[in-house]
């Protein structure tokens, strides 16, 4: 086979001993591929991210809820978060016990709420509202708060989580309200937390957005810890040689900032943090194949399998993914070329790449989304009845295992009462 554009994972031999064109024939198309050596090498370096010594990193499950990285991430040492009964159940299942998960609820019903009380798992409300019905149906327990501090960062207004313009987290002017309910109902608080939003790529707005929580985390006392949240970005447009979060800096400012803190506050608290996509974005490759290669009044469009329904970031938030190219054939692409790259769904926003440079692409080609182990399979979706692809996992020693089974026909109709 040919490696026609694929610098990416040559560099860092992602597929191991195997290679598209044989995972494509063995586990069908469109195919998510991971690989565990990539993902254990992110776990390590949050793990690492600074010196302070009661440190948390919380894997966020809604990036990649997969069962198989998940028993990964708990066997680096990882601990999680939770936004549904689904995702703790999902959590339990791998293995974390309550005390490494963290509920951090967004307008959930009394039912979700008892759901994680009755597992013994620490719930963070985002409103005084919820707070309240904690209150009523856990009188006497220990809570978290999600705040907002006013900071907000991310690559789309969609992502962008707190600030003064998203539905996240109690504004710190509430604080006194926050309070009194804690009182009524005779409530712990034990932490607070915060999320400023995801895919930063300079590490100034994060440290800001401590500096916020930190100083809201100052009206209480006798607090276990404080979550600073995430949205760790990682360098999407890998192939124009974007930098890398500087993770260094971003571990020293922190340390310094967490150190003196504490002294301030007098007790070495837990700090957590939430790196989201950063530990499982780049463990993954969404392999497709070209069905169609064609020119509609000037505009070449390249069809494949690569549907929204597979991956929706590029639909919902304008996101870039780099795209390589492998070919089994012995044609060579003698040109690159513009081409808009599109899936088989039948909406015209059904686009992965819009006008991007390629070499020449053919009808055959299989073709790989980078950087897609973080919300891509967990977005996926039977629309147009379409079935959800296998997941597959390249093991350290090199060689590929199904870890999810491609949907069947079958799957479609399984919950109808027929």
């Amino acid at each position: 086979m040919q490696y026609v554009y694929s610098d990416v994972t040559k560099s860092n031999n992602f597929f191991g001993n195997s290679n598209p064109i044989d995972l494509i024939k063995e586990y069908g198309s469109p195919l998510y591929v991971y690989n565990e050596r990539i993902f254990r090498e992110r776990c390590r370096e949050m793990k690492n991210l600074v010196s302070y010594p009661n440190f948390s990193v919380n894997f966020s499950v809604k990036a990649n809820s997969n069962l198989h990285l998940l028993k990964i991430a708990l066997e680096e040492g990882l601990n999680v978060d939770a936004m549904s009964p689904g995702e703790m159940f999902v959590e339990l299942k791998a293995g974390f016990k309550p005390e490494q998960i963290l509920f951090i609820s967004n307008n959930v019903s009394a039912e979700e709420m008892q759901f994680a009380i009755d597992h013994n798992i620490t719930v963070s409300v985002d409103s005084l509202s919820q707070l309240e019905l904690f209150g009523t149906i856990n009188p006497g327990g220990s809570v978290a708060i999600r705040f907002n501090p006013g900071v907000g960062a991310g690559h789309h207004k969609k992502v962008i989580t707190g600030g003064k313009e998203t539905k996240f987290g109690v504004d710190a002017k509430f604080i006194p309200q926050v309070k009194e309910i804690l009182n009524k109902y005779n409530l712990k608080l034990i932490g607070i937390n915060q999320h400023i939003g995801s895919l930063f790529m300079e590490g100034n707005a994060y440290v800001e957005g401590v500096k916020s929580i930190l100083s809201i985390a100052k009206n209480f006392e006798n607090l276990e810890f404080i979550d600073l949240g995430g949205g760790f970005g990682i360098p999407y447009h890998k192939q124009d040689n974007e930098s890398r979060l500087d993770l260094t800096t971003l571990g020293e400012q922190l340390d310094s900032v967490l150190n003196e803190w504490t002294d301030s506050y007098g007790k070495k608290i837990t700090f957590k943090i939430e790196p989201g996509r950063y530990i499982s974005a780049e463990c993954g490759v969404l392999l497709g194949t070209v069905h169609a290669v064609k020119i509609n009044y000037e505009n070449k469009y390249v069809g494949t399998d690569l549907g929204f329904n597979v991956l929706q970031r590029p639909i919902m938030y304008d996101s870039h993914h780099d795209i390589e190219i492998y070919r089994e054939s012995d044609i060579c692409s003698t040109k690159k070329e513009a081409v808009t790259v599109v899936g088989n769904i039948c909406e015209s926003g059904d686009i992965i790449a819009k006008n991007r440079v390629l070499p020449e692409i053919f009808e055959g080609d299989i073709l790989g989304v980078l950087d897609a182990g973080a919300y891509g399979h967990v977005m996926s979706s039977n629309y147009n009845n379409r079935l959800r692809p296998a997941e597959v996992l390249i093991k350290e020693d090199g060689n590929p295992i199904l870890i999810r089974r491609r949907d069947t026909l079958e799957d479609l109709i399984q919950y109808y009462n027929i």
